[in-house]
Protein backbone atom coordinates (compact mmCIF):
# COMPACT_ATOMS: atom_id res chain seq x y z
CA UNK A 1 0.00 0.00 0.00
CA UNK A 2 2.49 2.41 0.59
CA UNK A 3 4.44 1.66 -2.35
CA UNK A 4 0.95 2.39 -4.35
CA UNK A 5 0.39 5.48 -2.42
CA UNK A 6 4.27 7.27 -3.34
CA UNK A 7 3.88 5.81 -6.62
CA UNK A 8 0.64 8.13 -7.36
CA UNK A 9 2.31 11.36 -5.53
CA UNK A 10 5.45 11.12 -7.67
CA UNK A 11 2.95 11.96 -10.80
CA UNK A 12 1.30 14.03 -8.82
CA UNK A 13 4.42 15.88 -8.21
CA UNK A 14 5.36 16.29 -12.15
CA UNK A 15 3.48 18.63 -14.13
CA UNK A 16 5.11 17.64 -16.59
CA UNK A 17 3.74 14.30 -17.27
CA UNK A 18 0.90 14.34 -19.21
CA UNK A 19 1.00 10.40 -20.37
CA UNK A 20 2.08 7.74 -18.35
CA UNK A 21 2.84 4.43 -20.75
CA UNK A 22 2.54 1.12 -19.35
CA UNK A 23 4.90 -1.68 -20.63
CA UNK A 24 4.97 -3.84 -17.73
CA UNK A 25 4.48 -7.38 -17.63
CA UNK A 26 0.62 -7.71 -18.23
CA UNK A 27 -0.12 -8.26 -14.74
CA UNK A 28 0.74 -4.90 -13.52
CA UNK A 29 -0.98 -2.97 -16.01
CA UNK A 30 -4.41 -2.94 -13.85
CA UNK A 31 -2.82 -1.61 -10.53
CA UNK A 32 -0.44 0.72 -12.59
CA UNK A 33 -3.20 2.25 -14.64
CA UNK A 34 -5.56 2.63 -11.66
CA UNK A 35 -3.30 4.57 -9.86
CA UNK A 36 -1.81 6.92 -12.70
CA UNK A 37 -5.62 8.16 -13.43
CA UNK A 38 -5.57 8.83 -9.89
CA UNK A 39 -2.71 10.56 -9.75
CA UNK A 40 -4.44 12.99 -12.76
CA UNK A 41 -2.59 11.23 -15.68
CA UNK A 42 -4.01 9.87 -19.01
CA UNK A 43 -2.86 6.41 -19.79
CA UNK A 44 -1.65 4.00 -22.69
CA UNK A 45 -1.04 0.48 -22.12
CA UNK A 46 0.45 -1.85 -24.14
CA UNK A 47 -2.16 -4.99 -24.89
CA UNK A 48 -3.47 -6.45 -23.83
CA UNK A 49 -4.43 -4.01 -21.50
CA UNK A 50 -5.44 -6.51 -18.66
CA UNK A 51 -6.34 -9.72 -17.70
CA UNK A 52 -10.03 -10.39 -17.91
CA UNK A 53 -12.97 -8.19 -18.97
CA UNK A 54 -13.60 -7.70 -15.05
CA UNK A 55 -10.47 -5.90 -14.78
CA UNK A 56 -10.62 -4.15 -17.46
CA UNK A 57 -14.39 -2.84 -16.29
CA UNK A 58 -12.59 -1.48 -13.00
CA UNK A 59 -9.81 0.07 -15.33
CA UNK A 60 -13.15 1.88 -17.19
CA UNK A 61 -14.54 2.95 -13.97
CA UNK A 62 -11.09 5.01 -13.18
CA UNK A 63 -11.23 6.67 -16.37
CA UNK A 64 -14.94 7.45 -16.34
CA UNK A 65 -14.15 8.44 -11.93
CA UNK A 66 -10.94 10.75 -13.20
CA UNK A 67 -12.07 12.00 -16.56
CA UNK A 68 -8.63 10.82 -17.70
CA UNK A 69 -7.84 8.58 -21.00
CA UNK A 70 -7.28 5.12 -21.27
CA UNK A 71 -6.11 3.42 -24.18
CA UNK A 72 -4.33 0.33 -25.55
CA UNK A 73 -1.15 0.21 -27.54
CA UNK A 74 -3.08 -1.70 -30.45
CA UNK A 75 -0.41 -1.05 -33.09
CA UNK A 76 -1.26 -3.83 -35.73
CA UNK A 77 -4.25 -2.12 -37.02
CA UNK A 78 -2.04 -0.12 -38.85
CA UNK A 79 0.11 -2.93 -40.15
CA UNK A 80 -0.05 -3.06 -44.30
CA UNK A 81 -1.05 -6.41 -44.37
CA UNK A 82 -4.21 -5.92 -42.32
CA UNK A 83 -5.06 -2.87 -44.31
CA UNK A 84 -4.85 -4.98 -47.99
CA UNK A 85 -7.22 -7.23 -46.70
CA UNK A 86 -9.79 -4.56 -45.16
CA UNK A 87 -9.58 -2.77 -48.28
CA UNK A 88 -10.49 -6.07 -50.08
CA UNK A 89 -13.18 -6.60 -47.90
CA UNK A 90 -14.99 -3.47 -47.50
CA UNK A 91 -14.91 -2.72 -51.19
CA UNK A 92 -16.37 -6.58 -51.50
CA UNK A 93 -13.35 -7.48 -54.34
CA UNK A 94 -13.36 -10.69 -54.15
CA UNK A 95 -17.74 -10.76 -53.88
CA UNK A 96 -19.08 -12.57 -50.47
CA UNK A 97 -16.05 -13.28 -48.38
CA UNK A 98 -17.03 -16.86 -46.72
CA UNK A 99 -13.83 -17.23 -44.72
CA UNK A 100 -11.12 -15.32 -43.73
CA UNK A 101 -7.96 -17.20 -42.48
CA UNK A 102 -5.37 -15.01 -40.12
CA UNK A 103 -2.07 -16.85 -39.20
CA UNK A 104 1.39 -15.83 -37.77
CA UNK A 105 3.44 -19.10 -37.10
CA UNK A 106 7.05 -19.11 -36.04
CA UNK A 107 9.54 -21.97 -34.60
CA UNK A 108 11.15 -20.25 -31.41
CA UNK A 109 8.45 -21.14 -28.77
CA UNK A 110 7.46 -18.56 -26.23
CA UNK A 111 10.19 -15.95 -25.14
CA UNK A 112 12.24 -16.81 -22.30
CA UNK A 113 10.85 -14.28 -19.89
CA UNK A 114 7.51 -13.78 -18.36
CA UNK A 115 5.71 -14.68 -21.28
CA UNK A 116 5.92 -18.60 -20.63
CA UNK A 117 4.40 -17.75 -16.84
CA UNK A 118 0.92 -17.77 -16.23
CA UNK A 119 0.90 -15.54 -13.14
CA UNK A 120 2.11 -12.61 -15.38
CA UNK A 121 -0.36 -13.27 -18.20
CA UNK A 122 1.78 -15.60 -20.37
CA UNK A 123 0.73 -17.20 -23.06
CA UNK A 124 0.08 -16.68 -27.30
CA UNK A 125 -3.59 -16.21 -26.80
CA UNK A 126 -2.92 -12.82 -24.82
CA UNK A 127 0.30 -12.02 -26.77
CA UNK A 128 -0.09 -11.90 -30.15
CA UNK A 129 -3.65 -13.25 -30.16
CA UNK A 130 -5.12 -10.36 -29.07
CA UNK A 131 -3.51 -8.12 -32.09
CA UNK A 132 -5.26 -10.70 -34.76
CA UNK A 133 -8.49 -10.73 -32.82
CA UNK A 134 -8.64 -7.03 -32.50
CA UNK A 135 -7.76 -6.82 -36.41
CA UNK A 136 -10.76 -8.99 -37.14
CA UNK A 137 -12.96 -7.44 -34.63
CA UNK A 138 -12.01 -3.60 -35.80
CA UNK A 139 -12.54 -4.94 -39.57
CA UNK A 140 -16.00 -5.94 -38.93
CA UNK A 141 -17.02 -3.46 -36.59
CA UNK A 142 -20.67 -4.31 -35.56
CA UNK A 143 -20.95 -7.51 -36.94
CA UNK A 144 -21.69 -10.24 -34.43
CA UNK A 145 -19.63 -13.07 -33.35
CA UNK A 146 -22.41 -16.29 -33.16
CA UNK A 147 -20.20 -18.81 -31.69
CA UNK A 148 -16.30 -19.65 -30.95
CA UNK A 149 -14.38 -22.88 -30.78
CA UNK A 150 -10.76 -23.06 -30.01
CA UNK A 151 -7.67 -25.37 -29.08
CA UNK A 152 -4.69 -24.54 -27.23
CA UNK A 153 -0.90 -25.93 -27.97
CA UNK A 154 1.82 -26.24 -24.88
CA UNK A 155 4.10 -28.13 -27.26
CA UNK A 156 7.41 -25.97 -26.02
CA UNK A 157 5.78 -24.78 -22.68
CA UNK A 158 2.75 -26.13 -20.49
CA UNK A 159 2.27 -23.59 -17.93
CA UNK A 160 0.23 -21.23 -20.90
CA UNK A 161 -0.35 -21.85 -24.47
CA UNK A 162 2.29 -21.61 -27.01
CA UNK A 163 -0.58 -21.36 -30.08
CA UNK A 164 -3.84 -21.82 -30.46
CA UNK A 165 -6.56 -22.03 -33.10
CA UNK A 166 -9.85 -20.07 -32.81
CA UNK A 167 -12.70 -20.64 -35.45
CA UNK A 168 -15.42 -17.52 -34.99
CA UNK A 169 -18.24 -17.34 -36.77
CA UNK A 170 -20.24 -14.40 -37.68
CA UNK A 171 -23.52 -13.64 -38.85
CA UNK A 172 -24.40 -14.17 -41.95
CA UNK A 173 -22.32 -17.22 -42.47
CA UNK A 174 -18.70 -15.46 -42.60
CA UNK A 175 -16.19 -18.56 -40.84
CA UNK A 176 -13.18 -16.45 -39.59
CA UNK A 177 -9.74 -19.14 -38.35
CA UNK A 178 -7.46 -17.12 -36.48
CA UNK A 179 -4.44 -18.95 -35.52
CA UNK A 180 -0.69 -18.62 -33.96
CA UNK A 181 2.09 -21.12 -33.80
CA UNK A 182 5.35 -20.88 -32.34
CA UNK A 183 6.71 -24.23 -33.46
CA UNK A 184 6.16 -24.37 -37.16
CA UNK A 185 8.95 -24.92 -39.74
CA UNK A 186 6.78 -23.74 -42.71
CA UNK A 187 4.92 -21.66 -42.19
CA UNK A 188 1.39 -20.81 -43.92
CA UNK A 189 0.18 -17.96 -45.40
CA UNK A 190 -0.33 -14.86 -43.35
CA UNK A 191 -3.67 -14.28 -44.59
CA UNK A 192 -5.89 -16.61 -47.01
CA UNK A 193 -9.59 -15.12 -48.35
CA UNK A 194 -11.65 -16.60 -49.84
CA UNK A 195 -14.88 -15.00 -51.61
CA UNK A 196 -17.48 -16.31 -53.63
CA UNK A 197 -15.78 -14.64 -57.09
CA UNK A 198 -12.08 -14.75 -56.00
CA UNK A 199 -9.18 -15.51 -53.95
CA UNK A 200 -6.70 -13.59 -52.06
CA UNK A 201 -3.59 -14.90 -50.45
CA UNK A 202 -0.54 -12.62 -48.43
CA UNK A 203 1.95 -15.05 -47.90
CA UNK A 204 4.35 -12.70 -45.17
CA UNK A 205 5.37 -9.92 -43.81
CA UNK A 206 6.93 -8.88 -47.25
CA UNK A 207 3.54 -8.90 -48.75
CA UNK A 208 3.93 -11.44 -51.22
CA UNK A 209 0.73 -12.70 -52.93
CA UNK A 210 -2.28 -12.38 -55.26
CA UNK A 211 -5.72 -11.91 -55.99
CA UNK A 212 -6.94 -14.33 -57.98
CA UNK A 213 -10.75 -13.95 -59.51
CA UNK A 214 -12.87 -15.54 -62.26
CA UNK A 215 -14.15 -13.47 -65.13
CA UNK A 216 -17.80 -14.80 -65.53
CA UNK A 217 -16.84 -16.87 -68.60
CA UNK A 218 -18.12 -20.56 -68.20
CA UNK A 219 -16.07 -23.66 -68.06
CA UNK A 220 -18.43 -25.76 -70.64
CA UNK A 221 -15.27 -27.53 -71.12
CA UNK A 222 -12.75 -28.88 -68.27
CA UNK A 223 -9.30 -31.12 -68.68
CA UNK A 224 -9.03 -33.10 -66.12
CA UNK A 225 -5.74 -33.48 -64.04
CA UNK A 226 -4.28 -36.52 -63.00
CA UNK A 227 -3.62 -37.94 -59.50
CA UNK A 228 -2.78 -41.09 -58.29
CA UNK A 229 -6.22 -42.77 -58.27
CA UNK A 230 -7.15 -41.55 -61.62
CA UNK A 231 -9.01 -38.19 -62.91
CA UNK A 232 -10.41 -35.68 -61.60
CA UNK A 233 -12.46 -32.58 -62.89
CA UNK A 234 -13.50 -31.37 -60.20
CA UNK A 235 -10.36 -30.53 -58.44
CA UNK A 236 -8.58 -29.27 -62.01
CA UNK A 237 -7.47 -26.23 -62.23
CA UNK A 238 -9.76 -23.58 -63.48
CA UNK A 239 -8.63 -22.35 -67.64
CA UNK A 240 -7.08 -19.47 -67.73
CA UNK A 241 -9.59 -18.00 -69.86
CA UNK A 242 -11.84 -17.53 -67.06
CA UNK A 243 -9.71 -16.01 -64.03
CA UNK A 244 -7.76 -13.00 -63.63
CA UNK A 245 -4.64 -12.68 -62.00
CA UNK A 246 -4.01 -9.00 -59.90
CA UNK A 247 -1.55 -7.95 -57.65
CA UNK A 248 -2.38 -6.55 -53.93
CA UNK A 249 -3.50 -2.90 -53.67
CA UNK A 250 -0.66 -0.99 -52.46
CA UNK A 251 -1.68 0.58 -48.86
CA UNK A 252 1.13 1.63 -46.11
CA UNK A 253 0.12 2.24 -42.44
CA UNK A 254 1.80 4.66 -40.10
CA UNK A 255 2.03 3.76 -36.90
CA UNK A 256 2.51 6.76 -35.70
CA UNK A 257 -1.21 7.47 -36.17
CA UNK A 258 -1.72 6.38 -33.33
CA UNK A 259 0.38 8.59 -31.15
CA UNK A 260 -1.26 11.61 -33.34
CA UNK A 261 -4.96 10.47 -32.02
CA UNK A 262 -3.33 10.02 -28.14
CA UNK A 263 -1.92 14.07 -28.81
CA UNK A 264 -5.22 15.03 -30.58
CA UNK A 265 -8.24 13.69 -28.05
CA UNK A 266 -6.16 14.73 -25.20
CA UNK A 267 -5.28 18.32 -26.20
CA UNK A 268 -8.45 18.97 -28.56
CA UNK A 269 -11.32 16.72 -27.60
CA UNK A 270 -11.08 14.41 -30.48
CA UNK A 271 -12.42 10.94 -30.59
CA UNK A 272 -10.26 7.86 -29.59
CA UNK A 273 -9.04 5.89 -32.03
CA UNK A 274 -8.84 2.62 -29.75
CA UNK A 275 -12.32 2.72 -27.87
CA UNK A 276 -12.68 0.40 -25.07
CA UNK A 277 -16.01 -1.29 -25.95
CA UNK A 278 -13.94 -2.57 -28.62
CA UNK A 279 -10.84 -3.62 -26.10
CA UNK A 280 -13.80 -4.68 -23.88
CA UNK A 281 -14.63 -7.16 -27.08
CA UNK A 282 -11.22 -8.42 -27.78
CA UNK A 283 -11.03 -9.18 -24.36
CA UNK A 284 -14.22 -10.91 -24.04
CA UNK A 285 -13.43 -13.11 -26.74
CA UNK A 286 -10.14 -14.27 -25.71
CA UNK A 287 -12.39 -15.04 -22.38
CA UNK A 288 -14.32 -17.18 -24.90
CA UNK A 289 -11.44 -18.78 -26.39
CA UNK A 290 -9.82 -20.24 -22.74
CA UNK A 291 -13.67 -21.47 -22.12
CA UNK A 292 -14.07 -23.17 -25.45
CA UNK A 293 -10.38 -25.16 -25.06
CA UNK A 294 -10.84 -25.71 -21.95
CA UNK A 295 -14.37 -27.33 -22.33
CA UNK A 296 -13.92 -28.75 -25.80
CA UNK A 297 -17.29 -26.94 -26.72
CA UNK A 298 -18.13 -24.70 -29.04
CA UNK A 299 -19.30 -21.26 -27.46
CA UNK A 300 -22.23 -19.03 -27.83
CA UNK A 301 -20.98 -16.20 -27.74
CA UNK A 302 -23.01 -13.71 -26.45
CA UNK A 303 -21.61 -9.62 -27.30
CA UNK A 304 -23.14 -7.14 -25.35
CA UNK A 305 -20.57 -4.41 -25.51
Amino acid sequence: MRQSVDFANEFKKDPDIDVVLIATPNDCHKPIAIRAMHAGKNVISEKPVTLSSADLLEMENAAKETGKLLTVHQNRRWDDDFLIIKKLVEEQKLGHVFRIESRVHGSRGIPGDWRKEKVHGGGMVLDWGVHLLDQILYMYGDRKIETVYASLTNVTNQEVDDGFTAILTFEGGTEVLVEVGTNNYISLPRWYVLGEDGTAVIRDWQLNGEIIRKTGMTEETVVPVKTAAGLTKTMAPRREDTIVKEDLPKISGDIADFHRNVVAVIRDGAEPEIKLFQVMRVMKLMEAIFRSAETNQVIEFQDQV
